[in-house]
């Protein structure tokens, strides 16, 4: 059956067929250079739209990776310097503690001249050595990209908190908002480790080394080798000539209600000989 439309110009009834037909030719007549302007705009406008959005992607994507927060890493810890340890090839540094750079000289309680850096890191692999493995909650990443966190020890003692305390670092107010204000204050009471003496603090230290502002990424700068497995005791007391190594000497220190008699001078470097 045909359908009809009336058409109001004509007064007349027509086909439908007949006005599709006039409604092409309506549009045969118009220009085509408007037709490929207006087609080219479109397109111009889709492409705009599809570039702005997968240029996003990235961002989104990089954003992710830098707020990505690593959480716990423990196991066994390589002493880079006296803040800086690496765990499974992850560089840590210890949150809120600064130490003294591996190649920074103090001066004891004589006047002369130590590498108050390497026994800072001495101290440290001693310490960890007593008690393994090593966690580390994530905090932070710093500008180095390196993972800044709170360690503690397999029997929880806190690192930052013993160095400290021993006076092999110094609480870095600027990012610890006091955290380690309380052990230093009673590390220099007890003219313990760097107190024993005078010191540059590390800040300063490499803001007058620029060679050293970057940290290195190489090998590491404190304890390289190192014996795994060992077993001290405070039973029988020893004294220095019957220790075998730094190490060992600085786990009675830490460790035994006697070592403190390996540390004559009271700098916190037991039985100098060795360290």
């Amino acid at each position: 059956m045909e359908k009809y439309r009336y058409d109001n110009r004509s007064g007349q009834w027509r086909k439908r067929t007949a006005i599709k037909l006039r409604g092409a030719r309506q549009l045969a007549g118009i220009p085509k250079r408007l037709i490929f302007v207006t087609a080219a705009a479109m397109s111009a406008f889709v492409t705009q739209f599809v570039l702005q959005h997968s240029s996003r992607a990235p961002e989104i994507h990089l954003s992710s990776q830098i707020s990505h927060s690593p959480g716990l890493i423990a196991g066994v810890a390589s002493v880079i310097d006296g803040d800086t340890i690496e765990i499974h090839g992850q560089r840590i540094r210890f949150n809120g503690i600064d130490a003294p750079e591996s190649r920074q000289l103090c001066k004891s309680a004589s006047g002369a001249d130590y590498p108050c850096g390497r026994r800072s890191a001495q101290a440290l692999d001693a310490f960890l050595a007593a008690s393994r493995p090593t966690d580390c909650t994530f905090v932070t990443w710093d500008r180095y990209r390196r993972f800044v966190g709170d360690c503690r020890r397999a029997d929880g003692a806190n690192v930052a908190a013993w160095m400290v305390e021993h006076g092999q670092a110094l609480d870095w107010p600027g990012y610890s908002h006091g955290a380690y204000a309380e052990q230093q204050a009673s590390a220099e009471a007890a003219k313990v480790g760097l107190w024993v003496g005078k010191f540059q603090t590390p800040w300063d230290w490499r803001a007058g080394h620029a060679d050293n502002k970057a940290p290195a990424v190489s090998q590491p700068l404190g304890i390289i080798k190192r014996q795994v497995a060992q077993s001290y005791s405070c039973q029988p007391r020893r004294t220095c000539p019957q220790i075998s190594s730094c190490a060992e000497a600085n786990w009675y220190l830490a460790n035994c209600s006697w070592g403190g008699k390996l540390d004559r001078d009271s700098d916190g470097i037991p039985c100098e000989s060795l360290c």
